[in-house]
């Protein structure tokens, strides 16, 4: 690059790119530590090899230089990836928090309390004064609620229910739904070995609007109406 220089400039130029040097041979270190680290948690079985996947937006500067993904499926089994909103690092900063076994949470209410993702109900005279989360510097929580903001443009029924809850409730409360519901599922995938399987946006709106339906139903029933199907015509409720 030519140009007119003056010597401070130079220096600090040249200290500011030390110093990115040495950040980023740190950082190289601490990555090698963590790929060490969760060779020597793999465990012992036969799995299938991992479908390959292409990054939609590519690797990220600050991701780790190694596969993450591939490690972290032999260490717990599963894919956590395949759910959605959660990616490599976050699926990593919940292992390293949590842990591989879950003993330690006897269930899902526990194990969510612990995070800090379960109203704190406080009660004065039989009346609810307060319903807030518990604060706290959990970073497992802290990854979950980071997960559950990606998935503001999902096109899945993790995504449909965010948005759900946010028309009802508003954006911060609805983050913490979403996250609360992230954290039920890695906890029956770690527990239980369960596999995720992704349900579309398509697929979540007809079950909401069965349920619905089978609300007005009994509600109908209560005051003694017949609820009727606009698009059949036929009545689906009974007066009694």
């Amino acid at each position: 690059m030519t140009g007119t220089y003056r010597d401070e400039h130079l220096y600090a130029l040249k200290q500011a790119y030390e110093a990115w040097r040495f950040y980023a041979k740190q950082r190289d270190e601490i990555d090698e530590q963590i790929q060490q680290q969760l060779a020597r948690m793999k465990q012992d079985r036969n799995l299938p090899p991992l479908k390959p996947r292409k990054l939609a937006h590519g690797r990220k500067p600050n991701q780790p230089r190694f596969d993450v993904r591939t490690a972290l499926y032999y260490v717990t089994g599963i894919d956590l990836t395949e759910i959605e909103g959660i990616e490599e690092t976050t699926a990593l900063t919940i292992i390293s928090e949590i842990g591989v076994t879950l003993s330690k949470f006897a269930t899902v209410k526990h194990f969510c309390s612990w995070l800090g993702l379960c109203p704190q109900i406080k009660k004065t005279g039989g009346v609810i004064k307060s319903s807030r989360t518990r604060p706290g510097a959990n970073r497992a929580a802290a990854a979950f609620r980071l997960a559950a903001f990606g998935l503001h443009a999902s096109k899945g029924a993790l995504g449909a229910f965010l948005r759900r809850k946010k028309a009802h409730l508003g954006a911060p409360k609805a983050l913490v739904a979403a996250a609360h519901k992230l954290a039920r599922l890695v906890y029956y995938a770690l527990k239980n070995g369960l596999t995720y399987v992704r349900q579309t946006q398509e697929a979540y709106e007809t079950k909401m609007r069965a349920k619905q339906f089978q609300s007005l139903q009994r509600r109908a029933r209560q005051l003694g109406f017949a609820l009727v199907d606009a698009a059949s015509g036929e009545r689906a409720a009974f007066a009694t």
